[in-house]
């Protein structure tokens, strides 16, 4: 709703939307201009095509990527809003019956010039109250800023755990295939650990789940609260002079505090349990792997789809190399078309690696990608420290802890089954089940910097 003050200006400096004077004005294509926060809370949920709110023309949406203080259209007229309230009571000084034109620094107080000149106020500093009321909105209008910041990144973060969300049950499913997989190839005492084994991770899946949901539930909360608080500064920004310094400290410290409580999207990791005598049954398969430095393709796509994975947006224009060594897969000398073999691969510390076996036909090929057939691998990516586990083909997220060290591979070629072991725990990281192999079978291995 208009305020009185702004009823009396003219209609170029009146945003059509808040009927009130331009805060922060942006024109878009069609011409039109409004407040920047107006048009922000009016396309936020709106579809991707969004219209002009006035002639109804398609604009691209807005991104409150930047403030700018418009002093030159609010106060074009040459008058601020204390300008033309210079009648109300509340600036009439009711001991000398003038216009209160100060702001005391001192005690937060408005004075007329007798007062300012008296023993208590003597020696305070003091302000017009134009020149205090506008360096309140600047920080009025910079903490809108902040506060849409911090509400486009809480609804990204929903975003992503909403997806994680959504296919927890799914992952979890898998997780139970994979496990339920394992076990029948140890021996029969071990069914007591295996039952034990799915019951906690049935639990822990489902105690996750509630988290997550917990978790998007908060950020849906703390969304709206951004948007209160935020529809908040633009009402204080609105206000009189007078009326605003009454409660802007209260409201700006309010909007600070609730900024340092912004949720952060849960990083989901299942405990690894230690199967025993799986690494003892493999080691039986054992084989070791020599690498062929015949093989020269570097297989850039692939390696450069992992580094865009592990890259934030702010840092995918960092130079890189495809040549250098750190950039260029190993092939194993060896082929496999039958029978059951098991090796261990050290990454050691490396944050970014991708192990396991691909059809012989890729080594004289050079457009490999994460969704390539007949590829057989296990990925490490790291992103702003942050590490999350891949597999390929399908590509799939894992949500269990990084493995470090040795990696164990292990295939059986007439069962069509790979699996990777964390050899540290003795654990299963993921496999692969009932593949259907009736191709050579060639072992990968990359491992990125450390």
């Amino acid at each position: 709703m208009a305020s009185a003050s702004a009823q009396c200006l003219p209609s170029e400096i009146i945003c059509s939307i808040c009927q009130d004077t331009f805060t922060d004005p942006a024109t878009i294509r069609c011409g039109h201009r409004f407040c920047t926060p107006c048009l922000c809370l009016l396309w936020e949920d709106a579809p991707a095509v969004t219209c002009c709110p006035v002639c109804k023309a398609v604009s691209p949406k807005m991104d409150l990527k930047s403030i700018i203080l418009a002093k030159k259209h609010i106060h074009s007229t040459g008058n601020s809003v204390i300008s033309q309230l210079r009648g109300s009571a509340k600036q009439m000084c009711r001991t000398h019956q003038v216009i209160k034109l100060y702001f005391c620094e001192a005690d937060k107080s408005l004075l007329c010039l007798f007062c300012s000149c008296s023993a208590g106020h003597a020696t305070h500093e003091h302000y017009s109250i134009m020149q205090v009321a506008e360096h309140y909105r600047e920080h009025l209008l910079m903490q809108m800023k902040s506060i849409w910041k911090k509400k486009q990144e809480n609804q990204r973060n929903i975003k992503k755990v909403t997806n994680i969300f959504r296919a927890w049950e799914g992952f979890i499913n898998l997780r139970l295939v994979m496990i339920r997989a394992e076990y029948p190839k140890v021996c029969q005492y071990l069914q007591e650990e295996k039952q034990k084994h799915l019951e906690m991770l049935a639990i822990e899946g489902t105690v996750i789940f509630q988290r997550l949901n917990r978790n998007v539930a908060r950020m849906i909360h703390m969304g709206k609260l951004l948007r209160k608080i935020y529809e908040e500064l633009k009402e204080m920004c609105l206000k009189a002079d007078v009326d605003m310094l009454q409660g802007v400290e209260d409201t700006m410290k309010r909007s600070q505090l609730m900024q340092l409580y912004i949720p952060q999207p849960l990083d989901p990791q299942l405990s690894t349990w230690t199967i025993t005598g799986m690494l003892e049954r493999l080691n039986s398969f054992r084989v070791y792997i020599t690498l062929d430095g015949k093989i020269r393709n570097c297989h850039v796509p692939l390696i450069e789809a992992l580094r865009c994975l592990q890259c934030s947006p702010v840092h995918r224009d960092v130079p890189w190399d495809p040549a250098h060594p750190e950039n260029t897969p190993t092939w194993g000398a060896q082929t496999f078309t039958a029978g059951k073999h098991y090796w261990e691969v050290n990454v050691g510390n490396s944050c970014d690696w991708a192990i396991g076996l691909c059809k012989e036909s890729w080594t004289s090929r050079t457009d490999m990608l994460l969704n390539s057939e007949d590829i057989f691998l296990l990925l490490c990516v790291s992103n702003d420290g942050h590490f999350s586990l891949f597999s390929t083909f399908p590509f799939l997220p894992h949500y269990i802890q990084r493995p470090q060290g040795y990696i164990g591979v292990f295939l059986d070629y007439e069962c069509g089954m790979i699996s990777f072991i964390n050899v540290a725990r003795g654990s299963l990281i993921c496999n692969f089940l009932s593949r259907s192999f009736s191709f050579p079978l060639r072992p990968f291995i990359w491992c990125g910097p450390k």
